[in-house]
């Protein structure tokens, strides 16, 4: 049985005050997860590690150093996912080598970016943002992971130029988002996304529905 989950995330900038709160913004969006934890006495760690190779490093540093504990790397994809296997993809695009004791489980993906939950759920975007908000620029599409990475932030920042809060920001705008959003669409439209919340709550012998 798993007495720690520890998560590996990239993002937030360089900072430590940016980093604790996208750390909080994930907390707030994985909170279904963090309940099966509490319920269950698991430890829950959420660990903010700045660049994507950052991640990488402090992933494989937690292998030997907290061995007891289920280590998982989150990271954003950068790219359409063209395999069955994060791993694989992490291979062509980064050159990243599994570590030799870990399966897919230990490997999840913002697809392609995690800017693409966002647009996920519109109702909330727009109810952030608020008057001034453009929902006709976002982009429509049931999979919000098949929609280039680049066209996605362009459209964030369209979408909210005219917004009192003003143009889409990720270090000032996404750990707001993240609390905000609703998990049930998100996983609807994002199935890497999905494929979190499902292989962590099936590895603290529960479901997320």
């Amino acid at each position: 049985m798993i007495r720690e989950i520890r998560i590996y995330i990239e993002g937030g900038g360089d900072g430590k005050n940016t980093k604790a709160l996208i750390r909080e913004g994930f907390s707030q969006f994985l909170k279904p997860l963090v309940e099966i934890a509490k319920s269950q006495k698991i430890k829950w760690n959420i660990i903010i590690c700045g660049s994507r190779n950052n991640a990488f490093r402090d992933f494989r540093n937690a292998l030997k150093s907290h061995p007891a504990a289920f280590n998982v790397l989150l990271v954003d994809a950068e790219a359409p996912v063209n395999t069955q296997s994060p791993w694989e993809h992490l291979k062509i695009r980064d050159n990243w080598d599994a570590p030799a004791s870990v399966d897919d489980s230990y490997c999840h993906l913002m697809v392609q970016t995690m800017d693409a939950w966002f647009i996920a759920d519109i109702e909330t975007l727009t109810k952030y943002y608020g008057q001034g908000f453009r929902e006709n620029v976002i982009p429509k599409n049931s999979n919000v992971e098949n929609i280039d990475k680049d066209k996605l932030f362009d459209s964030l920042q369209k979408a909210t130029c005219n917004t009192s809060k003003g143009e889409y920001h990720k270090i000032n705008h996404a750990f707001k988002l993240l609390a905000l959003l609703d998990v049930a669409k998100v996983r609807q439209a994002s199935p890497y996304c999905d494929r979190l919340f499902t292989t962590l709550a099936a590895k603290m012998g529960s479901s997320a529905s």
